[in-house]
């Protein structure tokens, strides 16, 4: 799971001062009505190209959880010299210091064939998440609602490209299905019938969260009906400005989605104060949970903000399995060109740990191929391929190498 409390709280903040008050600025560039534009996935997240200020080629998260853009590191807005407006310090329960953050405005932030001008930006101060470090690869930022209220947005995760059409200009593809979805404080929510392990069946106001690589995220604080299945695993299953964020993983019946039933699906469960949701306030948008990457990424999805209205047909990967994290290892790529490969977490009893692998070891070597002609995508890839498959792992420990041996598991 990567997308966290983070964005929640900042923005509770900020909306309460109108920075976000201007108008936005996105349009299609030369009169278009519809662009096509190559992306990257990586951990079910969609990453597309940005360009800052017509001087900086990044790339951001598209997240539908968001409200506006964010640059996660504020090296980057000090290189183009952007003035900042205000600077805010987001606090945590009993005051601890969490993040600082900046705003600027009249920032422009251009897609190929997008124009973007005249935006607030929020900058933080630094990468407090080290969003580049666990995917392996450099993000910059994170870009939100801003372009879904423009467009009509397609994400193909298949194919790996994001169209953007014009409202006037679209027409619902005859083989995609229609969801009805509420956009709520600029996010999209979705009801779906969710069969718990022990039979219930619940209706589940979920958001559609494009910025969360986990497959579905059940909030049993929500709903006394939500109930934590009996077989499942205790994990570190996100990451948040105040820590780790800790709790249940297991699987479920099913999940509807639209005309389509995933079957043994697998659902975090928040452990009740870890996971805490500036969102639920007075004013907040009640939710049981959220739909992520793991789910959507099955599908090639369609958001119709305008509408209130969501289009998916599914992919090829609709019938592969659902597993968790087979080995039991996190692992955070490092150095400059993010080719140290360090454990920094281990799940106890996986078959990792039971090998003696321990966190701190650098990976040296995966089934005979040296870890420096990978980068954490393909790594990751290695250790999640299929239970009961061999993994030869060379590591480093305090400058000793050695040999471990386990196989892939599921726990779950």
């Amino acid at each position: 799971m990567i997308r966290t409390v983070l964005v929640p709280a900042l923005f509770v903040v900020l909306a309460s001062q109108s920075v976000f008050g201007q108008a936005l600025g996105f349009s299609l560039a030369q009169g278009k009505k519809r662009v096509k534009i190559p992306i990257e996935i990586n951990n079910n997240l969609v990453i597309v190209p940005v360009v800052l200020n017509d001087a900086l080629p990044l790339k951001f998260i598209l997240d539908t959880g968001v409200r506006t853009a964010i640059l996660t590191q504020k090296t980057f807005s000090d290189i183009l010299n952007l003035a900042y407006s205000r600077k805010y310090t987001i606090s945590g329960p009993g005051g601890e210091k969490l993040v600082d953050a900046y705003v600027t405005h009249n920032v422009s932030l251009e897609l190929p064939g997008v124009q973007g001008r005249g935006h607030a930006l929020l900058v933080l101060e630094e990468d407090y998440l080290e969003l580049r470090n666990y995917l392996g690869t450099d993000v910059h930022g994170i870009l939100g609602y801003e372009l879904f209220s423009r467009f009509i947005v397609e994400v193909d995760y298949e194919k790996k490209f994001l169209t953007l059409t014009t409202p006037d200009k679209y027409h619902k593809k005859r083989k995609f299905h229609t969801l009805p979805i509420r956009v709520e404080d600029t996010k999209p929510y979705v009801i779906a019938p969710i069969t718990l392990e022990n039979g219930q069946t619940i209706s589940a106001k979920l958001l559609m969260d494009s910025g969360a690589s986990h497959g579905l995220m059940l909030d049993p604080a929500s709903d006394t009906a939500i109930d934590v299945p009996n077989h499942v695993v205790s994990s570190v299953i996100g990451r948040g400005l105040g820590g780790e964020i800790t709790g249940k993983v297991g699987r479920i019946r099913s999940v509807r989605f639209g005309p389509y039933t995933l079957r043994d699906a697998i659902a975090n469960f928040p452990d009740p104060n870890s996971y805490t949701d500036t969102l639920r306030g007075d004013n907040a948008v009640f939710r049981n949970g959220a739909i992520g990457g793991e789910i959507m990424s099955r599908f090639t999805v369609v958001f119709n903000f305008s509408k209130e209205e969501v289009y998916i047909h599914k992919n090829a990967g609709f019938r592969r399995g659902f597993h968790y994290n087979l080995s039991g290892l996190t692992i955070k790529a490092k150095g400059a060109a993010l080719n140290v490969f360090e454990v920094t977490e281990i799940r106890s009893q996986s078959t990792a740990d039971k090998a003696g692998v321990k966190p701190g070891d650098i990976i040296t070597m995966v089934n005979g191929i040296s870890a420096d002609q990978l980068n954490l995508d393909l790594l990751n890839g290695f250790f999640n391929r299929k239970p009961g498959k061999r993994i030869r792992l060379e590591i480093s420990r305090g400058g000793v190498r050695m040999k471990r041996v386990f196989q892939l598991e599921d726990q779950i």
